[in-house]
């Protein structure tokens, strides 16, 4: 795995992950989540006590598995390609935590549970098609 190409697509998978979160959930989304909370209430940052150092490690992370995933096993280096992949990973490793964290805690109802899996998979797919056309870059095509 060419280690230079997994941290450059990784790093540009994180700041993608970072705005377009943002886009996902800070703005379309917000209202919805604040209307299909759980028995728990006040479990949402206000956005003016956010822990901004977490919410940016959280995305460069998302970036770089994605980048991992995409350079070791998959060789993925278009953008469509990545977008798919990335839509696959996005919706199962959604699906994983959503449905678990629905069965043992009480901060969404089953509505929200379920947007959050399809938004996860939007994410992951734009996620995906960032470091699929990152990964694609510099590299020479046969003729």
């Amino acid at each position: 795995m060419n280690t230079q190409k997994f941290l450059v697509s990784g790093i540009i998978g994180g700041i993608v992950s970072f705005f377009a979160g943002y886009l996902i959930y800070g703005i379309a989304l917000m209202d919805f989540f604040a209307k299909n909370g759980g028995a728990d209430s006040g479990v949402m940052r206000p956005q003016d006590q956010m822990i901004w150092w977490s919410l940016i490690l959280g995305s460069l992370f998302q970036g770089l598995l994605f980048s991992y995933i995409f350079n070791r096993w998959a060789s993925i280096t278009t953008l469509s390609a990545g977008a798919t992949a990335g839509a696959v990973l996005g919706l199962l490793i959604m699906a994983a935590h959503d449905f678990i964290m629905y069965a043992t805690t009480n901060i969404t109802n089953l509505t929200a549970t379920i947007v959050d899996i399809i938004a996860g998979a939007v994410l992951g797919a734009i996620v995906g098609a960032a470091v699929g056309l990152a990964n694609g870059m510099g590299t020479k095509k046969a003729a």
